[in-house]
């Protein structure tokens, strides 16, 4: 069945971290890390609603400059999210820049950035039309784990430990809605934007008994229950996780268990081999050997591998055998 959300790296393996899931049939995407982005298209990173940061490294945090650049003087709110100290380092970004001439912009970009520690996050708007400069109080709430919460999907974050709190992040569908094409044609009906609103309609839990209009014009009228059960197949939703960045210790690797446990698709860093897996600790990174045991611990349904150390150019077959070995039991 057509997948709703279509993630994929940014970047090649040896390249910088980032995930970037548009919506299929939406204009819109979200995107977990701001490396470099100059792989997409400006079209496709101006569907960009919202980013997800691990940590505000420069391999996660310089494609923010590229990304800012491109929205400039346009009609839309950009949400941020990162780790303890994010609001500092989206401040310093904001003030490395002149922005004397941003009154001449029509439209006037927000952008709205939410600092998650273990104690609440902290949401902070900056406003192009008062360059970037806060001129609202800070909105504060609990940590519980959810950082977006919509009728068809959220996206929660766990936080972990690089020498540094970083956040691992998780996407989960509500449940899938396939339309059956040739039933909807039966029934007289053209594929259309109206399928958007009939989606949305069974994800708010829309009353079944309630009238949803496909043509007003056309008078083509019919129960929210009964159109559902003709033309859509309903499924559990998918759910995607992603860690990078973190050290192989017991009590992260029970985390991003307890996290990922049960996804469909985990994407995990893999910098370095076992056999080095002290520098890996003293770097605070994972080991394909234990990326691929964390997947199976977590019975995760697909794995993909990336952040590579650039030792292993040329080498990295078997950065993937090794940790395939483990997620399949095998080594």
């Amino acid at each position: 069945m057509p997948a709703t959300f279509l993630p994929r790296l940014v970047n090649g393996k040896f390249e910088d971290p980032g995930l970037f899931i548009p919506f299929r049939y939406e204009n819109r995407a979200l995107i977990f890390d701001l490396g470099n982005i100059d792989a997409l298209s400006p079209r496709d990173i101006l569907k960009i609603t919202h980013c997800f940061i691990t940590h505000t490294h420069m391999d996660h945090f310089i494609g923010f400059d590229t990304l800012l650049r491109l929205m400039l003087g346009r009609n839309k709110t950009l949400s941020l999210f990162g780790p303890d100290g994010f609001l500092a380092r989206v401040e310093g970004k904001l003030k490395g820049y002149e922005w004397n001439l941003v009154d001449n912009f029509k439209d006037s970009l927000v952008i709205e950035a939410t600092e998650i520690k273990r104690d609440g996050m902290r949401t902070r708007r900056y406003l192009c039309s008062h360059r970037f400069e806060t001129v609202e109080d800070d909105v504060t709430a609990p940590f519980t784990g959810t950082l977006l919460d919509e009728p068809s999907f959220s996206v929660s974050a766990a936080i972990l430990d690089h020498g540094i709190d970083v956040l691992g992040f998780r996407l989960e569908e509500r449940f899938h809605i396939n339309i059956k094409r040739d039933d909807v044609f039966d029934m007289g009906l053209d594929i259309g934007p109206w399928l958007r609103d009939f989606k949305h309609a069974l994800f708010d839990k829309t009353p079944m008994e309630s009238v949803f209009e496909v043509d007003r014009d056309a008078g083509k009228r019919f129960p929210l229950g009964e159109l559902a059960e003709k033309i859509a197949i309903i499924t559990p939703g998918r759910r995607f996780t992603y860690i990078t960045d973190t050290i192989c210790s017991e009590d992260n690797v029970k985390k991003i268990i307890d996290f990922a446990g049960g996804s469909d698709h985990l994407f995990i860093e893999a910098p370095f081999l076992d056999s080095e897996k002290e520098v890996a600790r003293e770097k605070c990174h994972l080991t394909a050997r234990c990326a691929g045991d964390i997947a199976r611990r977590a019975g995760v349904g697909n794995i993909t591998l990336f952040h590579f150390s650039p030792r292993y150019q040329g080498r990295e077959p078997l950065i993937e055998e090794e940790a395939m070995g483990a997620y399949s039991g095998k080594s």
